[in-house]
C-alpha cells in the first residue's frame, strides 16, 4: 500500500499538476484521516466506507474546523479514492457522493494604500539586508506574486530592462507579470549591490533573493520579515505572507482594473477565485456609502 500511496502522490504532480505544497498537504490529510479512523496500516484505507468518511467530516466540523479546511481535507480523500478506482486498485469509490460543508466567503485581509506605503518604507535601505527586504516587498506589491513564487524566483526569469518577471506558479504554470518602475529600480540595485555579497562561492545558486551565506530565504523567514516591519510601521492588522498579494489585487480593482486582467496577473485558473476581491471593493463602497449618505 505504501507503493500505492507513492504512486498517488506522483499522480498529483504529474497528472493533476498540483504544487509540492499541495501534495504535502494531501499526504498529511490522508495520514490524519487514517489515524482518526484507527487504521493500523495503510492497506486498511481500501476498506473504508462512505459512512466512515461522512462521520469523519462531521467530527471535523464538531471540532470547530473552518469549512474551507474541511473541504480541503475532503478533496484529498476524494482525490485518493478517485485514483485508486481509476487505476483498478478498488472497485467502488467510497468518497464519490460525500460532500463537504459550504465554504462560504472568507474575505482576505488587505492593507490600505497608506499602510502599504508605511510598510514599504520601514527597511533601512542603507544596509544590505534592508535593501534586500525593501526589494522583496516592492516586487511583491508590484506584481502580486505568491510568496512561494518570490522566494523561488530565479535570475533567468527576470528582466529589469524590459520590466517583467516570469512567475512559476501553481500547477507548474508560467505567466509573465509586468514590473513597475520603482520595483525594477530596487531590483536592479539589489542585483548589482547586494546579491553578489550574499552569494557564497561554495554554494552557487540562481535564486534571486538570498540570506547570509547564500542560503535561500524560507517562507517562514519572510513571514518574520513582514511581521517585524509591520509592527515597526504601526500596522495593527495581522500580517500574513500573502497580504501584499491580496492588497495588489484589491488596489488594482479599486483603481479601475478589470477582473479578467487581475485574474491573469494573479495566475488564477478560475475567475471565481479572483472574484473574492470584488467582495472587498464592494464592502469598501458600502462603508463609504454608509458614512457619507444622509439616509444610509
Amino acid at each position: 500500500m505504501a507503493d500505492k500511496m507513492q504512486l498517488f502522490l506522483e499522480y498529483l504532480t504529474v497528472e493533476l499538476g498540483l504544487s509540492q505544497n499541495t501534495r504535502q498537504a494531501y499526504a498529511r490529510d490522508l495520514r490524519l484521516f487514517a489515524e482518526t479512523l484507527g487504521l493500523k496500516s495503510a492497506e486498511q484505507l481500501t476498506s473504508v466506507t462512505r459512512t466512515q468518511i461522512t462521520d469523519y467530516m462531521t467530527q471535523l466540523k464538531n471540532n470547530g474546523l473552518a469549512a474551507a479546511t474541511i473541504a480541503r481535507k475532503l478533496a484529498a480523500i476524494k482525490a485518493f479514492y478517485r485514483f485508486m478506482t481509476a487505476e483498478g486498485y478498488m472497485d467502488v469509490n467510497p468518497a464519490e457522493v460525500v460532500e463537504a460543508a459550504t465554504k462560504g466567503i472568507k474575505l482576505p485581509r488587505v492593507l490600505s494604500e497608506d499602510e502599504v506605503l508605511r510598510l514599504l518604507n520601514q527597511p533601512d535601505i542603507t544596509t544590505a539586508e534592508g535593501l534586500r527586504d525593501r526589494t522583496m516587498l516592492e516586487v511583491l506589491y508590484a506584481t502580486g506574486m505568491r510568496v512561494s513564487e518570490l522566494i523561488n524566483l530565479t535570475l533567468e526569469r527576470i528582466d529589469v530592462n524590459l520590466k517583467y518577471i516570469i512567475a512559476f506558479g501553481k500547477g507548474s504554470k508560467e505567466r509573465i507579470v509586468p514590473l513597475g518602475s520603482v520595483a525594477a529600480n530596487f531590483l536592479e540595485r539589489y542585483l548589482n549591490e547586494v546579491r553578489p555579497k550574499l552569494e557564497h562561492e561554495s554554494r552557487p545558486t540562481e535564486i534571486v533573493f538570498l540570506a547570509q551565506g547564500g542560503h535561500e530565504i524560507t517562507r517562514q523567514r519572510f513571514w518574520q520579515i513582514i511581521r517585524t516591519y509591520g509592527q515597526e510601521a504601526g500596522i495593527t492588522k495581522k500580517l500574513t505572507p500573502h497580504i501584499l498579494r491580496h492588497s495588489f489585487a484589491t488596489h488594482l480593482l479599486d483603481n479601475g482594473a478589470d477582473l479578467r486582467s487581475v485574474q491573469e496577473l494573479l495566475g488564477h485558473a478560475d475567475i471565481a477565485t479572483t472574484q473574492i476581491y470584488t467582495h472587498l471593493t464592494n464592502k469598501r463602497l458600502r462603508d463609504i456609502y454608509a458614512k457619507a449618505h444622509p439616509r444610509a
